[in-house]
């Protein structure tokens, strides 16, 4: 859950320009993300947890000009496939156990890479519905 992801954004600056890359640099940072070239090459990356990277898309969303609209869906596309990192582990664990009430708790815990306390913690809760 706390693995950083990167996100490949090739020309970067030609698709949206060095002024609005510099600023989305700047959202990137406040959200705990780094954006920056690969290398010396044209080509640029975003690195952060999946969580991270996803309110600083939502930031660029809320921004009302269209001029996110590249990065905005390269980076709604990436975390299509980190979508078992977008949600905290408690809600994790309790839809994997309202989807089937047989799981073990060693199908949890290697599902999720939780401890067994939280297995047993997320368990109890479900059961108390």
């Amino acid at each position: 859950m706390t693995e950083n992801v990167t996100i490949s954004l090739p020309a970067l600056i030609h698709r949206i320009g060095r002024d609005l890359a510099n600023q989305a640099k700047e959202i990137a940072r406040l959200h705990s993300c780094e954006l920056k070239r690969v290398r010396r090459s044209r080509n640029w990356a975003v690195t952060g947890e999946a969580i991270n990277i996803q309110s600083f898309k939502q930031q660029l969303k809320s921004q009302t000009s269209g001029e996110w609209h590249y990065l905005i869906k390269k980076l709604e596309t990436a975390l299509l496939n980190h979508a078992d990192k977008l949600e905290p582990l408690p809600v994790k664990l309790a839809r994997l156990i309202s989807e089937n009430t047989n799981i073990t708790l060693a199908e949890l815990m290697h599902l999720t890479d939780c401890t067994l306390s939280e297995a047993r913690a997320a368990r109890f809760d479900a059961e108390d519905w």
